[in-house]
């Protein structure tokens, strides 16, 4: 099978998304949602697919349920995934492949509240990384920019010169309007985005390779 090109330059930082991207949280994540969503009265198959990518309290809000507060809501919910992280694996290779970066040229960018994602990053057994961007760090959450210029920032580096990782379209718009490179994880999908960025299934024929001038160029480990 021809694999895709990865991208032919390199970068200052890498950028990461979260949930699907480094770690696969779906089994925990849609039995707390399933469990909220059936207590509101609706249709748990339709629903799920709309949770992912996106923080929890803008997921809330979007459904416009008469007498329910999204912050509330999103708190209840927040609360109720930390204590329920059973199921939680890190994405195949991406523990080295982390541990081959250097601290300072990458960062975690997601859309889960902090506390949430530092609990899931324990579970899969993934180190905690210098910057994490979280729900709460951010006015506009994905697909606005507003996320990864912000690891981005905290990082000291060029939005152009950072490359992301993500797994939603959600996300990849973001890092799109953010003018950044995206690769696409597809570790967790079953069928194929509507995007044009280079895809991946998961991190085990990944490598960064650092450059003369200390920057970070991705290939393939066959290559």
């Amino acid at each position: 099978m021809i694999q895709p090109p990865l991208p032919d330059r390199a970068y200052a930082a890498f950028l990461f998304d979260m949930d699907g991207t480094i770690l696969t949280s779906i089994i925990a994540a849609e039995r707390v949602w399933s469990a909220w969503a059936r207590s509101h009265g609706l249709d748990v198959e339709a629903f799920l697919p709309t949770i992912h990518g996106k923080r929890t309290e803008d997921t809330i809000r979007n459904l416009g349920l008469p007498g329910v507060d999204p912050v509330l809501e999103a708190r209840r919910i927040t609360l109720a995934e930390v204590e329920d992280v059973a199921g939680i694996e890190a994405i195949a290779g991406v523990a080295a492949f982390l541990d081959s970066l250097p601290p300072q040229r990458w960062a975690i960018v997601t859309s889960a509240p902090r506390a949430l994602a530092e609990a899931r990053i324990a579970a899969a057994g993934l180190p905690l990384p210098a910057v994490l961007v979280a729900a709460e760090d951010v006015a506009r959450g994905k697909p606005a920019p507003d996320p990864f210029l912000l690891g981005a920032e905290k990082l000291g580096m060029r939005p152009q010169d950072c490359l992301v990782f993500e797994d939603t379209l959600a996300g990849l718009q973001a890092a799109q309007a953010a003018g950044m490179d995206s690769i696409v994880v597809t570790a967790t999908h079953h069928q194929p985005l509507d995007t044009s960025a280079t895809d991946v299934p998961d991190y085990d024929e990944l490598r960064a390779v650092q450059t003369a001038e200390g920057l970070l160029r991705l290939r393939r480990a066959n290559a």
